[in-house]
């Protein structure tokens, strides 16, 4: 992220957000609240990678479906590009989704297997109105393609012939058919093959590299989230408690959930890997009542005490 993004402000401002769920209890007796995200707060800037990690459940993807709107939030602000979208009517929407689009984890349930991929990712200019002619929306799809590094000849083949690496490129073709600003990808290499998932990472790299594009990157993979973030949260029970440059949490975690997830990554030494001690974290050292602000323990870095 250069200088001048860093100093531009961030494209997208998230303070305090919450989404609760409330259901019935066993029977339908009673009620009770799922805190699925409570009191989330974090900042991206263009053209930054913000790595948002856990374990399942944690509430990582709700996260990155308030962002976008997907769900409606029970409480908090969204702030995009200057713009708080919290409370826009569905409406009041449509301008904002052009510049906002995301990545889902399966490329395949992503796609509509009745579609050509062509059609599929030319149909965000049908809507927006950027391309109605077939042939000029066709001549901007085998540009995609050729983008995403897939065959221009492939546009009239269905879901179902391509590899998952395939698949997720076609995603990716149509995230950023609108020339977005910024892309949620909702862990979008944990469907592919290892082999893959390096080549979908650089993809996404190179995509940032020539467009400018900000990422909400949700992931399990901690080895490329830090290959590829330039900071990260770690999320636990719908709470942020951790935040800061990448290679600051890895270097020196100061949260004990943070500590114990990173002490699970497998090591690439069989000597060292035999013979390290794996944390187990204790749920109750978080005693941090449900409003306390983080506490900035170095420049930039930030833990729920």
């Amino acid at each position: 992220m250069s200088a001048a993004a860093a100093s531009a402000g961030p494209i997208l401002a998230v303070e305090n957000l919450k989404r609760h769920y409330v259901t019935a209890g066993f029977l339908g007796r009673g009620k009770y609240t799922v805190k699925a995200v409570d009191g989330v707060s974090f900042a991206i800037g263009r053209g930054e990678t913000f790595g948002l990690v856990g374990e399942s459940g944690s509430g990582k993807s709700t996260t990155g479906r308030l962002v976008l709107r997907l769900e409606e939030p029970t409480s908090g602000r969204v702030r995009f590009e200057g713009e708080d979208i919290s409370a826009l009517p569905q409406s009041a929407l449509k301008p904002v989704r052009r510049r906002m689009q995301i990545v889902f984890q399966d490329p395949y349930a992503a796609l509509n297997p009745r579609m050509t991929v062509g059609n599929f990712v030319g149909e965000p200019l049908v809507v927006h109105g950027v391309a109605p002619d077939r042939e000029d929306r066709m001549a901007r799809v085998a540009a995609l393609f050729r983008k995403v590094g897939l065959d221009p000849r492939f546009v009239d083949r269905y879901p179902h012939q391509f590899s998952g690496g395939q698949r997720q490129r076609v995603g990716i073709a149509r995230a950023i058919a609108l020339e977005p600003s910024l892309i949620v990808a909702d862990e979008p290499i944990t469907a592919l093959d290892v082999s893959i998932q390096a080549q979908i990472i650089n993809l996404f790299q190179d995509l940032q590299e020539q467009l400018g594009l900000a990422y909400l990157f949700i992931a399990h993979d901690l080895s490329m989230v830090r290959y590829l973030c330039h900071r990260l949260a770690v999320m636990w029970r719908g709470r942020i408690v951790e935040l800061g440059p990448t290679e600051a949490i890895f270097e020196d975690p100061r949260h004990p959930y943070t500590k114990a997830l990173l002490s699970s990554v497998p090591i690439p030494d069989p000597d060292r890997e035999r013979n390290r001690q794996r944390l187990v974290f204790d749920p109750d050292t978080l005693r941090a009542a449900p409003d306390q602000p983080m506490v900035e323990v170095a420049a930039g870095h930030f833990v729920l005490a």
